[in-house]
Formats: C-alpha cells, sequence, structure tokens
C-alpha cells in the first residue's frame, strides 16, 4: 500500500459574492487519502477546520458533489454550533469535486474575444457549430464571440416544432429569417440591433464537476459583474435565465460535443413586442401573461435599466470579460466566413434542418 503513487489535484473557486475556497487532494486511484482545504473565508470553532479536512479522507473518488457535501455536513454536526462566512459546505464539496476531476477555471485559459462582425443570422448561427468544432479538434483555443446581424430573424431551439413555435403568416409579413440553432432552448426574435448575443466556445474540463444548471451561471459569471457596472442588479434564475429587478433580461443554452462546450446567451435591449407576437406563436402567451396587450409595447430592459447604447451594453460586457480572463483579441478570418456560409448552404438553410421537427 506504501508503494502506491498518489494523485495529487488542486482547484480554487472565489465564491461569488464570498470569498476563496481552495481544494489540495492526494488520492491512491480509489479514495481520498490526504485533503486540505484553504482560503479567505471565516469560520469558527478552530474544530469545524480539521473536521472539514478529516471528513474528506477516505471518501471514493467517485463521489458527488452532493455526497460530499453529506460527509462535511455530518462532520460539522459532530462538531457542534458552527459559523461560516464567505461559503457553504456545498462550495467546499463542489471545489473538492472539480479538483478531483482535474477541471480547469476560466481564468486558466488564454481566451480569445472576437468583437462583433455583422454578418446574416444564419451565417451567425452556422459560425457556433464551425467554431465549436474548431476549439474541438484544438485548432482554436477558449473563445468569446460576439454576435452582430442587420437582418431580422427568429432562431429557434434545436428541438423545437417549427409549426407550434413559429407563425408563418407573421414571418413571411415580416421578412422574417427562420434559423435553427444547433442547441436547445427556446426560440429568441433578434431584429438587428434589439438583441445583446455572444457566444463562448470552451473545452468541457472549465465545466467538469458542475451540475448542468450551475454550468450556465459559472459561464456568465462575468455577464452580471458586467451589468452590474452598468447599474443592473442582474442574477441567474435557474436553468437559464438572467433577471433583474426591473425584469427578465435573457436567457443562454448549451450544445456539447465531444469533449466541448458552446455557451451562447441572447438578452433583450430594446424589442418591438408586436412583431414579436407576430412572428412567434408561444410569444403571444409569454406577453400575455407579462400583462403587455396594446400595441406599440416593447421589451426593453438593457436599454430602459442602463440607459445607454447598446454599443455601450457590448463594450462594459467585453470589459467585464477582459479584465477576469487572460484574454487578446482576435477577429474572423474570410476561411472562417467562409466555411460558416458553407455549413449554412448544406445544413442551417436547408428545409431537412429548418423543419427536422415538424
Amino acid at each position: 500500500m506504501n508503494d502506491v503513487e498518489l494523485k495529487t489535484h488542486h482547484f480554487e473557486r472565489k465564491v461569488p459574492g464570498g470569498k476563496l475556497v481552495v481544494a489540495d487532494i492526494a488520492d491512491d486511484g480509489s479514495h481520498i487519502v490526504k485533503a486540505s482545504i484553504s482560503g479567505d473565508f471565516f469560520l469558527e470553532p478552530e474544530e469545524a477546520f480539521d473536521a472539514l479536512r478529516s471528513s474528506l479522507v477516505g471518501a471514493p473518488v467517485t463521489a458527488t458533489t452532493d455526497e460530499l457535501e453529506s460527509r462535511l455536513t455530518r462532520a460539522l454536526d459532530e462538531v457542534g454550533e458552527c459559523v461560516l462566512h464567505g461559503f457553504t459546505l456545498h462550495d467546499v464539496a463542489q471545489v473538492t469535486r472539480r479538483a478531483l476531476l482535474d477541471a480547469r477555471d476560466l481564468t486558466d485559459f488564454e481566451w480569445a474575444v472576437i468583437p462583433a462582425t455583422t454578418l446574416p443570422t444564419p451565417v451567425n448561427v452556422a459560425l457556433d457549430e464551425y467554431l465549436l468544432r474548431e476549439v474541438q479538434a484544438g485548432r482554436r483555443g477558449p473563445t468569446l464571440r460576439f454576435w452582430d446581424w442587420e437582418d431580422k430573424a427568429v432562431v429557434f431551439g434545436s428541438y423545437q416544432s417549427f409549426a407550434n413555435e413559429l407563425d408563418s403568416e407573421g414571418i413571411e409579413r415580416h421578412g422574417i429569417v427562420p434559423v435553427r440553432r444547433i442547441s436547445g432552448g427556446g426560440a429568441m426574435f433578434m431584429e438587428g440591433g434589439n438583441c445583446v448575443t455572444y457566444s463562448m466556445y470552451v473545452p468541457d474540463s472549465a465545466t467538469r464537476g458542475l451540475s448542468y444548471e450551475e454550468s450556465y451561471q459559472y459561464l456568465d459569471q462575468w455577464v452580471l459583474a458586467g451589468l452590474k457596472s452598468l447599474g443592473v442588479e442582474a442574477w441567474y434564475v435557474p436553468i437559464n435565465d438572467i433577471t433583474s429587478t426591473g425584469g427578465k433580461i435573457g436567457g443562454a443554452a448549451q450544445k456539447r460535443v465531444r469533449g466541448t462546450v458552446l455557451h451562447h446567451t441572447t438578452m433583450s435591449y430594446d424589442i418591438d413586442a408586436d412583431k414579436m407576437m407576430d412572428v412567434l406563436r408561444i410569444g403571444k402567451v409569454k406577453i400575455s401573461d407579462k400583462g403587455i396587450r396594446s400595441a406599440k409595447k416593447r421589451v426593453d430592459p438593457l436599454r430602459r435599466q442602463t440607459g445607454v447604447s447598446r454599443q455601450a451594453v457590448i463594450d462594459a460586457l467585453t470589459e467585464a470579460f477582459t479584465s477576469r480572463y487572460p484574454s487578446t483579441f482576435s477577429e474572423l478570418s474570410t476561411a472562417d466566413i467562409d466555411a460558416a456560409k458553407d455549413l449554412v448552404a448544406k445544413k442551417f438553410g436547408t428545409n431537412e434542418w429548418m423543419h427536422r421537427v415538424p
């Protein structure tokens, strides 16, 4: 047993609004044999600190975050009344699980940031698949890309029914381009200038040890910080909605392909609600539920809550990202755009893909 080579693991997490929690773990291939939890958090009484470490020793390396949290909870229950400031036992369990899985924090990557390039919406959607493949193949590193477009489109989820979600008469009347994306989730009316949209392409090591729900909030932490810099107090509503004191702002969707994650988010800047109701069948229910019934109403949370231009919002978000994560600015090449256009011709612009769910 003494000849077993131990595997060592390290992971750090800055708890949003809280403190740093660090896990240094060693295992023998089946169980944790050494554990150290450290950070700038506060914990009382002193005995609780030793209890955290000792409770993790002996845990199977396959233990889930919930199972690790249960061990931590039992250990602190034996200590008696404990006070934790700046972190929770779930944070400790999550950091431990992520360490065991050799997860990587977003700060561990060198990011390429691609500012918005005005392109037809189908090309923007196709770029998501193309760039995801590029990152998956190792030809490109982790990337953040902002969208821009001048056309009028509805981008709807991979598994949504075309007939159930889109109003064909409204689509034709307003000259809307319908585009099915590769991720799930709901439809979004995307008239030029009415939304803020971005996509992230990152190895799945960034989300190891996180639940599906937790991964959404984790990948969008910088967005909440960017909105806060504009005076907007925003937070996540599980699974994938961003809301604020002034109402819902937007939503995110993901697609995971062989070790790589596409995470993209669309936030409403200033949407013509009446036109949206004309082109989205589900929009009639959603808008009615929000009490927006009269003509000339708008869904404008970012414009109304920030009081700044759409570009100023994008600039604030870009600053929030680049100030947190190692980043260099990049751009789409002609080859990138041509590859996306080819995907539009072969897939995203075809009736077979558009009506894959009738």
